[in-house]
């Protein structure tokens, strides 16, 4: 998990720019909320980015222009 930690901090680093105070915070934060989860290094680094970035899962939107597209174009 480590491994993982490691990732997202230096993702999140580039990313945000950090004190080292702020830097320590956010990786006991990390460090914290990935202890429980499971899975391999990519997953855990994910999920830990999202959390640290605040992510909300939004619902997936399709694009009015796409289901409009094929009865408009090129005269049909």
């Amino acid at each position: 998990m480590q491994a993982a930690i490691d990732r997202v901090m230096q993702t999140y680093g580039l990313m945000v720019n950090l004190t080292p105070g702020q830097e320590a915070e956010a990786r006991e934060k990390v460090s914290n909320f990935l202890k429980d989860k499971g899975g391999d290094e990519h997953n855990l680094a994910v999920e830990g980015l999202k959390y640290l970035l605040g992510h909300v899962p939004n619902p997936r939107r399709q694009s009015a222009h796409l289901s409009t597209a094929s009865s408009s174009c090129c005269g049909s």
